[in-house]
């Protein structure tokens, strides 16, 4: 018989396998999807609107 003799027998075993991985795929596509969008939910802090906007305001990435 050859190559296929435990093709049959491990059918089912493999399937399962394929199963899971195909769920543990999709579950980590859902959980870094949910981190994206609680991630860009954040609202950006205003820019306080009775101080004038200065050139050190528009240029300076770190200041908050």
């Amino acid at each position: 018989m050859g190559i296929h003799y435990d093709y049959k027998s491990t059918r089912g075993d493999k399937a399962m396998k394929k199963e899971a991985k195909r769920k543990a795929r999709i579950e980590q596509r859902r959980a870094k999807r949910s981190s994206n969008v609680s991630g860009s939910l954040k609202e950006k802090q205003m820019h306080d609107i009775n101080k004038p906007i200065t050139l050190e305001d528009l240029t300076n990435p770190d200041k908050n």
